[in-house]
């Protein structure tokens, strides 16, 4: 049921239960995804949205079938670049009784999620959706992470920047959906909107500047037991010419890159 990052896709049907202090609805039109939380339509007209929610219980679809999801609690995300990122802790309940949680403990050892009306797509990049089809993110996963950048792929400002991003966390030189960084790296990250900037750190130096599709340049691979700089130039031919030292965060800005990062070499 889930998958590896988090991610699982979602149509609901609808609540089964909602807490105690909220009036049973009247019937359910539509479940949707809004920013990061959601927001349900009952057939009278009202909208319930993540922190009416709370306590309920939603019965959804997924390639595997129906699964019970309750959402036990709810946080505004305080560590988030933006005040519009809510944490939600999600029990995926079993027919005997007992539940888990739905996502696993991320590096924060957070165990939380949002849902995102967003997909990857088959280049390994992300697509918007529309708001009833969307995915549940954990807060560990690469677009969980991304989200609480502050790069919100639901505002049209950030949506590239946000493609960016989770090219940059993974490492995802080529733009073909392959990762080669590894757990535990340290990253600095700014970006041509300044939502986020530089932390100048000494330790680190110029790694890549980065696009939706991928890296525009690179200066040293992040790690290098993994991906070398003649790897690169072999497996993305538009990346040759655009290796090594040449690669400076002034050399990728004039090739168009939105977002940036340093690492350790």
């Amino acid at each position: 049921m889930r998958r590896f990052g988090g991610l699982l896709l979602l149509a609901a049907l609808a609540i089964c239960s909602l807490r105690a202090t909220a009036a049973a609805p009247a019937g359910v039109l539509a479940v949707a995804a809004e920013g990061t939380q959601f927001r349900v339509t009952l057939a009278d007209g009202r909208i319930l949205r993540s922190q009416d929610l709370v306590g309920a219980a939603l019965i959804v679809s997924s390639a595997s079938g129906p699964v019970k999801l309750r959402i036990a609690a709810l946080e505004r995300d305080p560590t988030a670049a933006t005040d519009d990122v809510w944490l939600h802790t999600l029990l995926v309940e079993a027919p005997d009784g007992t539940s888990h949680n739905l996502c696993e403990p991320g590096p924060d050892g957070r165990v939380q999620a949002f849902p995102l009306a967003n997909h990857v797509a088959a280049d390994g990049g992300t697509e918007n959706t529309t708001p009833e089809q969307f995915e549940l993110v954990c807060t560990g996963g690469v677009r969980g992470k991304c989200v609480r950048f502050g790069y919100r792929p639901w505002v049209s400002e950030e949506e590239r920047l946000y493609n960016a991003c989770t090219r940059m966390t993974r490492a995802d030189y080529c733009g073909l959906g392959e990762g080669t960084t590894r757990d535990g790296m340290e990253i600095d990250y700014y970006d041509s909107r300044g939502i986020q900037q530089s932390a100048n750190n000494p330790a680190l130096s110029f790694e890549a500047g980065w696009t939706e599709r991928g890296a525009v340049c690179v200066n040293h691979p992040r790690v290098s037991d993994n991906v070398s700089l003649e790897r690169l130039g072999a497996a993305c031919p538009r990346l040759a010419g655009h290796l090594g030292d040449g690669c400076t965060e002034m050399a990728a800005r004039a090739a168009g890159a939105i977002l940036f990062n340093q690492s350790r070499r």
